[in-house]
Protein backbone atom coordinates (compact mmCIF):
# COMPACT_ATOMS: atom_id res chain seq x y z
CA UNK A 1 0.00 0.00 0.00
CA UNK A 2 1.28 3.46 -0.86
CA UNK A 3 2.23 5.45 2.28
CA UNK A 4 -0.43 8.09 3.04
CA UNK A 5 2.05 10.98 2.76
CA UNK A 6 2.61 10.05 -0.87
CA UNK A 7 -0.78 11.65 -1.57
CA UNK A 8 -1.55 15.33 -1.93
CA UNK A 9 -2.84 16.90 1.28
CA UNK A 10 -5.74 19.25 0.66
CA UNK A 11 -4.74 22.72 1.84
CA UNK A 12 -6.83 25.07 -0.32
CA UNK A 13 -8.37 28.13 1.28
CA UNK A 14 -12.16 28.55 0.99
CA UNK A 15 -11.62 32.30 0.62
CA UNK A 16 -10.93 34.23 -2.56
CA UNK A 17 -10.20 37.28 -0.39
CA UNK A 18 -10.13 37.11 3.39
CA UNK A 19 -10.86 40.12 5.62
CA UNK A 20 -10.91 38.36 8.96
CA UNK A 21 -10.75 34.94 10.60
CA UNK A 22 -14.12 33.89 9.24
CA UNK A 23 -15.15 36.74 6.94
CA UNK A 24 -14.40 37.40 3.30
CA UNK A 25 -15.33 36.47 -0.26
CA UNK A 26 -15.58 32.69 -0.50
CA UNK A 27 -15.15 30.51 -3.55
CA UNK A 28 -18.50 28.85 -2.79
CA UNK A 29 -20.35 32.16 -2.89
CA UNK A 30 -18.48 33.21 -6.02
CA UNK A 31 -19.51 29.92 -7.66
CA UNK A 32 -23.17 30.78 -7.10
CA UNK A 33 -22.75 34.29 -8.49
CA UNK A 34 -20.93 33.08 -11.61
CA UNK A 35 -23.45 30.28 -12.10
CA UNK A 36 -26.39 32.68 -12.13
CA UNK A 37 -24.56 35.15 -14.37
CA UNK A 38 -23.77 32.37 -16.84
CA UNK A 39 -27.40 31.25 -16.74
CA UNK A 40 -28.60 34.78 -17.47
CA UNK A 41 -26.15 35.12 -20.36
CA UNK A 42 -27.38 31.87 -21.91
CA UNK A 43 -31.02 32.94 -21.55
CA UNK A 44 -30.29 36.21 -23.33
CA UNK A 45 -28.56 34.26 -26.09
CA UNK A 46 -31.58 31.96 -26.46
CA UNK A 47 -33.81 35.00 -26.84
CA UNK A 48 -31.64 36.54 -29.53
CA UNK A 49 -31.68 33.23 -31.39
CA UNK A 50 -35.49 33.13 -31.26
CA UNK A 51 -35.58 29.96 -29.16
CA UNK A 52 -37.11 31.40 -25.97
CA UNK A 53 -40.42 33.05 -25.14
CA UNK A 54 -38.74 34.77 -22.19
CA UNK A 55 -38.32 38.46 -23.08
CA UNK A 56 -34.92 40.05 -22.56
CA UNK A 57 -36.24 42.43 -19.91
CA UNK A 58 -37.77 39.48 -18.02
CA UNK A 59 -34.48 37.59 -17.66
CA UNK A 60 -33.18 39.59 -14.64
CA UNK A 61 -36.48 39.09 -12.77
CA UNK A 62 -36.42 35.38 -13.58
CA UNK A 63 -32.86 35.09 -12.30
CA UNK A 64 -33.79 36.85 -9.03
CA UNK A 65 -36.68 34.42 -8.52
CA UNK A 66 -34.34 31.50 -9.15
CA UNK A 67 -31.75 32.85 -6.73
CA UNK A 68 -34.34 32.93 -3.96
CA UNK A 69 -35.59 29.46 -4.88
CA UNK A 70 -32.12 27.93 -4.94
CA UNK A 71 -30.91 29.52 -1.71
CA UNK A 72 -34.05 28.91 0.34
CA UNK A 73 -34.76 25.47 -1.12
CA UNK A 74 -31.14 24.34 -0.96
CA UNK A 75 -30.70 25.51 2.63
CA UNK A 76 -33.98 24.11 3.93
CA UNK A 77 -33.49 20.94 1.90
CA UNK A 78 -30.10 20.26 3.44
CA UNK A 79 -31.50 20.12 6.96
CA UNK A 80 -34.82 18.48 6.10
CA UNK A 81 -33.22 15.78 3.95
CA UNK A 82 -29.83 15.30 5.63
CA UNK A 83 -29.73 16.74 9.15
CA UNK A 84 -33.25 17.20 10.49
CA UNK A 85 -32.28 16.50 14.10
CA UNK A 86 -29.89 19.46 14.12
CA UNK A 87 -32.60 21.70 12.67
CA UNK A 88 -35.12 20.48 15.23
CA UNK A 89 -32.82 21.10 18.18
CA UNK A 90 -31.22 24.32 16.87
CA UNK A 91 -33.61 26.06 14.40
CA UNK A 92 -31.35 29.11 14.13
CA UNK A 93 -28.74 26.94 12.41
CA UNK A 94 -30.58 27.89 9.19
CA UNK A 95 -29.08 31.36 9.51
CA UNK A 96 -25.48 30.18 9.98
CA UNK A 97 -24.83 30.09 6.25
CA UNK A 98 -21.08 30.57 6.73
CA UNK A 99 -20.94 27.02 8.08
CA UNK A 100 -22.13 25.60 4.75
CA UNK A 101 -25.00 23.22 4.12
CA UNK A 102 -26.86 23.19 0.79
CA UNK A 103 -28.67 20.29 -0.87
CA UNK A 104 -29.07 20.12 -4.63
CA UNK A 105 -32.31 18.13 -4.32
CA UNK A 106 -33.73 20.79 -2.02
CA UNK A 107 -32.58 23.43 -4.48
CA UNK A 108 -34.53 21.65 -7.23
CA UNK A 109 -37.73 21.93 -5.18
CA UNK A 110 -37.08 25.61 -4.51
CA UNK A 111 -36.49 26.22 -8.21
CA UNK A 112 -39.74 24.47 -9.18
CA UNK A 113 -41.64 26.77 -6.82
CA UNK A 114 -39.81 29.82 -8.20
CA UNK A 115 -40.68 28.84 -11.78
CA UNK A 116 -44.32 28.27 -10.80
CA UNK A 117 -44.48 31.72 -9.19
CA UNK A 118 -42.82 33.42 -12.16
CA UNK A 119 -45.04 31.61 -14.66
CA UNK A 120 -48.17 32.77 -12.84
CA UNK A 121 -46.85 36.33 -12.63
CA UNK A 122 -45.91 36.61 -16.31
CA UNK A 123 -48.31 34.21 -18.00
CA UNK A 124 -45.44 32.32 -19.62
CA UNK A 125 -45.75 28.52 -19.88
CA UNK A 126 -44.37 26.76 -16.80
CA UNK A 127 -42.84 23.88 -18.76
CA UNK A 128 -41.22 26.18 -21.30
CA UNK A 129 -39.54 28.13 -18.50
CA UNK A 130 -38.38 24.86 -16.98
CA UNK A 131 -36.84 23.73 -20.26
CA UNK A 132 -35.02 27.03 -20.63
CA UNK A 133 -33.69 26.79 -17.10
CA UNK A 134 -32.45 23.20 -17.13
CA UNK A 135 -30.30 23.92 -20.16
CA UNK A 136 -28.28 26.31 -17.95
CA UNK A 137 -28.28 24.48 -14.59
CA UNK A 138 -25.20 22.27 -15.20
CA UNK A 139 -22.99 25.37 -15.27
CA UNK A 140 -23.97 26.09 -11.67
CA UNK A 141 -23.56 22.43 -10.70
CA UNK A 142 -20.06 22.40 -12.21
CA UNK A 143 -18.97 25.52 -10.32
CA UNK A 144 -20.62 24.36 -7.11
CA UNK A 145 -18.84 20.99 -7.13
CA UNK A 146 -15.51 22.68 -7.82
CA UNK A 147 -16.20 24.94 -4.83
CA UNK A 148 -16.96 21.83 -2.73
CA UNK A 149 -13.50 20.55 -3.61
CA UNK A 150 -11.85 23.86 -2.74
CA UNK A 151 -13.68 23.79 0.60
CA UNK A 152 -12.46 20.25 1.26
CA UNK A 153 -16.00 19.04 1.95
CA UNK A 154 -18.21 16.22 0.66
CA UNK A 155 -15.13 14.05 0.15
CA UNK A 156 -15.12 10.57 -1.31
CA UNK A 157 -14.62 7.09 0.08
CA UNK A 158 -11.25 5.79 1.22
CA UNK A 159 -9.12 4.58 -1.68
CA UNK A 160 -5.54 3.95 -2.76
CA UNK A 161 -5.78 5.22 -6.34
CA UNK A 162 -2.79 7.36 -7.31
CA UNK A 163 -4.88 10.55 -7.57
CA UNK A 164 -6.43 10.18 -4.12
CA UNK A 165 -6.42 13.20 -1.80
CA UNK A 166 -5.95 13.50 1.93
CA UNK A 167 -8.72 15.71 3.30
CA UNK A 168 -7.76 16.86 6.82
CA UNK A 169 -11.42 17.67 7.58
CA UNK A 170 -12.30 13.98 7.09
CA UNK A 171 -10.59 13.11 10.38
CA UNK A 172 -10.91 14.35 13.94
CA UNK A 173 -9.24 17.69 14.57
CA UNK A 174 -5.66 17.20 15.64
CA UNK A 175 -5.20 13.86 13.85
CA UNK A 176 -1.69 13.65 12.37
CA UNK A 177 -1.76 13.87 8.57
CA UNK A 178 0.15 10.59 8.35
CA UNK A 179 -2.81 8.82 9.99
CA UNK A 180 -5.52 10.29 7.71
CA UNK A 181 -6.71 7.93 4.99
CA UNK A 182 -6.61 9.15 1.36
CA UNK A 183 -9.97 9.47 -0.36
CA UNK A 184 -11.51 9.82 -3.79
CA UNK A 185 -11.80 13.48 -4.86
CA UNK A 186 -15.47 12.73 -5.57
CA UNK A 187 -16.27 16.43 -5.83
CA UNK A 188 -14.24 16.52 -9.05
CA UNK A 189 -15.95 13.39 -10.35
CA UNK A 190 -19.31 15.02 -9.75
CA UNK A 191 -18.13 18.27 -11.36
CA UNK A 192 -17.27 16.30 -14.49
CA UNK A 193 -20.49 14.25 -14.49
CA UNK A 194 -23.13 16.71 -13.28
CA UNK A 195 -21.34 19.68 -14.83
CA UNK A 196 -19.45 18.93 -18.02
CA UNK A 197 -21.28 15.80 -19.23
CA UNK A 198 -24.74 17.06 -18.33
CA UNK A 199 -24.09 20.50 -19.82
CA UNK A 200 -22.97 18.95 -23.10
CA UNK A 201 -26.10 16.79 -23.18
CA UNK A 202 -28.69 19.52 -22.50
CA UNK A 203 -26.99 22.05 -24.78
CA UNK A 204 -26.88 19.51 -27.59
CA UNK A 205 -30.58 18.73 -27.12
CA UNK A 206 -31.49 22.42 -26.85
CA UNK A 207 -29.74 23.53 -30.03
CA UNK A 208 -29.84 20.40 -32.20
CA UNK A 209 -33.42 19.24 -31.67
CA UNK A 210 -36.93 20.73 -31.63
CA UNK A 211 -37.94 19.34 -28.22
CA UNK A 212 -38.15 22.75 -26.53
CA UNK A 213 -40.69 24.33 -28.94
CA UNK A 214 -42.65 21.17 -29.77
CA UNK A 215 -42.54 19.02 -26.62
CA UNK A 216 -42.68 21.27 -23.53
CA UNK A 217 -41.24 19.53 -20.50
CA UNK A 218 -39.29 16.99 -22.52
CA UNK A 219 -35.90 18.62 -21.95
CA UNK A 220 -36.68 19.10 -18.26
CA UNK A 221 -37.53 15.42 -17.98
CA UNK A 222 -34.38 14.36 -19.80
CA UNK A 223 -32.33 16.62 -17.56
CA UNK A 224 -33.83 15.12 -14.38
CA UNK A 225 -33.30 11.53 -15.55
CA UNK A 226 -29.73 12.22 -16.69
CA UNK A 227 -28.90 14.14 -13.51
CA UNK A 228 -30.25 11.34 -11.35
CA UNK A 229 -28.25 8.71 -13.24
CA UNK A 230 -25.02 10.72 -13.14
CA UNK A 231 -25.54 11.59 -9.46
CA UNK A 232 -25.97 7.89 -8.66
CA UNK A 233 -22.66 7.16 -10.39
CA UNK A 234 -20.97 9.89 -8.36
CA UNK A 235 -22.48 8.51 -5.16
CA UNK A 236 -20.56 5.26 -5.71
CA UNK A 237 -17.36 7.15 -4.88
CA UNK A 238 -18.71 9.62 -2.31
CA UNK A 239 -18.69 9.05 1.43
CA UNK A 240 -22.33 9.14 2.63
CA UNK A 241 -22.89 12.28 4.70
CA UNK A 242 -26.04 11.01 6.43
CA UNK A 243 -27.50 7.63 7.49
CA UNK A 244 -28.53 5.35 4.64
CA UNK A 245 -32.12 4.85 3.49
CA UNK A 246 -33.01 1.28 2.44
CA UNK A 247 -29.30 0.59 2.13
CA UNK A 248 -28.81 3.51 -0.26
CA UNK A 249 -27.04 6.80 0.31
CA UNK A 250 -29.49 9.66 0.61
CA UNK A 251 -28.16 11.20 -2.58
CA UNK A 252 -28.97 7.98 -4.45
CA UNK A 253 -32.36 7.53 -2.80
CA UNK A 254 -33.52 11.07 -3.58
CA UNK A 255 -32.12 10.79 -7.11
CA UNK A 256 -34.41 7.83 -7.78
CA UNK A 257 -37.38 10.07 -6.95
CA UNK A 258 -35.95 12.74 -9.27
CA UNK A 259 -35.62 10.17 -12.07
CA UNK A 260 -39.25 9.10 -11.64
CA UNK A 261 -40.36 12.74 -11.91
CA UNK A 262 -38.23 13.15 -15.03
CA UNK A 263 -39.69 10.03 -16.64
CA UNK A 264 -43.20 11.34 -15.94
CA UNK A 265 -42.35 14.64 -17.67
CA UNK A 266 -40.98 12.81 -20.71
CA UNK A 267 -44.13 10.68 -20.95
CA UNK A 268 -46.32 13.77 -20.65
CA UNK A 269 -44.39 15.66 -23.31
CA UNK A 270 -44.78 12.81 -25.75
CA UNK A 271 -48.56 12.89 -25.33
CA UNK A 272 -48.78 16.69 -25.66
CA UNK A 273 -46.61 17.43 -28.69
CA UNK A 274 -47.51 20.55 -30.65
CA UNK A 275 -46.04 23.24 -32.90
CA UNK A 276 -43.56 25.84 -31.64
CA UNK A 277 -44.95 28.71 -29.51
CA UNK A 278 -44.83 32.22 -30.93
CA UNK A 279 -41.66 34.07 -29.99
CA UNK A 280 -41.65 37.86 -30.11
CA UNK A 281 -38.80 40.13 -31.17
CA UNK A 282 -35.64 40.14 -29.01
Amino acid sequence: MTPPLAYWVHDLSPFVIRFGENFGIRWYGLAYVLGFLAGGWLMMRYRRAGRSALAAEQVPDFIVALVVGVLVGGRLGYFLLYDFELLRSHPLVLLRVWEGGMASHGGFIGVVLAIWWFARRTGLPFLHLGDILVSTVPVGLLLGRLANFVNGELWGKITTVSWAVIFPKSALEGTPVALIAPRHPSQLYEAALEGVVLLALVQWRFWKSDVVPTQPGRLSGEFLVAYAALRCVGELFREPDAPLILGLSRGTFYSIIVAIAGAALIARSWRHRHGPPPVGPP
